[in-house]
């Protein structure tokens, strides 16, 4: 399970209980986020369908970089709108508790970070499907305790 622990502990910093008292805060901060990143791969065909979409828009070259091994290029975060839809933003944003442009602007920061983490070899890895639903969840079974 060690590329599932590298997705869950670079995006949660960590993610285990701290010796000093409980999960750490930047866990709890990413936990959402990084749920919602995961399910938003699921709904949009995974990283081969994440891949095809903003190939389509134009931003291929951005989404290879950061399932290559190379510097990840950053993504502007009014371009999720185009990529994924504004209703799918919208939502995501209701999620969060904030707007829509805040949250376009924490998945932008996000989304390159997860898919990194999830190619840690320069490319999409067989099961990759089977890798986002186990992350979910993990992250689903953590919230419920």
């Amino acid at each position: 399970m060690g590329l599932l622990d590298a997705v869950l502990g670079g995006m949660m910093g960590g993610g285990q209980a701290q010796s000093s008292g409980g999960p750490a805060m930047g866990a709890q901060a990413q936990n959402p986020l990084l749920q919602i990143v995961l399910q938003l791969l699921m709904q949009n065909g995974g990283l081969q369908g994440m891949l095809g979409k903003m190939r389509q828009a134009g931003y291929g070259d951005h989404a290879q970089s950061w399932i290559g091994s190379g510097a990840n290029l950053p993504i502007d975060a009014s371009v999720l709108s185009q990529i994924f839809g504004q209703g799918q933003m919208q939502d995501i944003a209701e999620q969060l508790g904030m707007s829509r442009g805040e949250a376009e602007g924490q998945l932008a920061q996000a989304l390159p970070d997860v898919v990194d983490k999830m190619t840690p070899q320069g490319q999409i890895p067989d099961g990759h499907n089977d890798l986002v639903r186990e992350a979910l969840a993990i992250l689903q079974q953590r919230q419920g305790r």
